[in-house]
């Protein structure tokens, strides 16, 4: 039975994407995980940073609006299966109209429960219908927020959604954690923003993550290599701080 994750934060720019890559690949390559990523994004980030052609494909709009079966659009990578995104899913809100639509990804991911370990979620920066589908097949969320002080100011608007689909749709959601990205601790700021992110992480009855991601140009770098952070620069400080932040997330997960 997959545990299912969802990284999730409705400001962009945090490294949502980033650490869905990282988290997808660490688990792979450092503990022989079979994971499934799902890229709920429009952008199609997710399938790009792992290095595939998102326009000349099945998606998951093909699967959510019946055309396909899952099955048929799994594409495999080195480390994983993906099912990518493109930009034809921003119709979601308003092509999406059935009684059931919030389930709409639950019911399409009931036959591959069983086929892997994880299944790895990258959700949209918005509180939509396709972020709500990702809280109502999760397990657990993983929330990554850059040191910032508007990085904080959307989390209160993010607990009443994960509240609203507790009781609507999956009262078993559980929020993993919080994790800093882009993080400097020498900055006044970095460790005023992690303060003041520990008191909302006791709010909405999760955590910090221990590790930090430390900002690095090999971040940025990855992507346009289609290689993941650990294979194009298994030395620097974020492949390092990914690795850790791999380890807590399987030690949490298997609590």
């Amino acid at each position: 039975m997959a545990t299912i994750i969802a990284l999730t934060n409705q400001k962009g720019g945090v490294g949502k994407t980033t650490s869905s890559s990282a988290l997808i690949v660490g688990l792979a390559i450092f503990y022989n995980k079979k994971v499934l990523a799902i890229d709920l994004d429009p952008q199609g980030s997710l399938g790009f940073s792992l290095g595939l052609n998102i326009e000349d494909c099945y998606t998951i709009h093909d699967v959510l609006n019946g055309t396909v079966t899952i099955q048929d659009a799994i594409q495999k990578t080195e480390h994983c299966d993906i099912i990518t995104s493109n930009i034809l899913l921003s119709s979601a809100e308003l092509e999406f109209v059935s009684k059931e639509r919030e389930l709409l990804l639950k019911n399409a991911l009931a036959p591959l429960i069983s086929d892997y370990d994880y299944i790895i979620i990258d959700t949209p920066p918005a509180l939509n219908i396709l972020t709500v589908n990702a809280y109502a097949v999760a397990d657990h969320l993983i929330i990554p927020m850059a040191p910032e002080i508007l990085s904080l100011l959307g989390l209160t608007q993010l607990k009443e959604t994960i509240d609203s689909v507790r009781q609507n749709l999956n009262p078993s959601l559980n929020v993993l954690g919080i994790l800093l990205t882009r993080f400097n601790g020498r900055t006044l700021l970095a460790r005023e923003v992690k303060e003041m992110a520990e008191n909302i992480a006791e709010q909405i009855g999760t955590c910090v993550f221990s590790t930090q991601i430390r900002s690095g140009v090999a971040v940025a770098e990855a992507p346009a290599h289609g290689s993941s952070i650990y294979e194009h620069a298994p030395h620097s400080n974020p492949s390092q701080d990914y690795k850790s932040f791999v380890d807590e997330v399987l030690k949490l997960t298997k609590n």
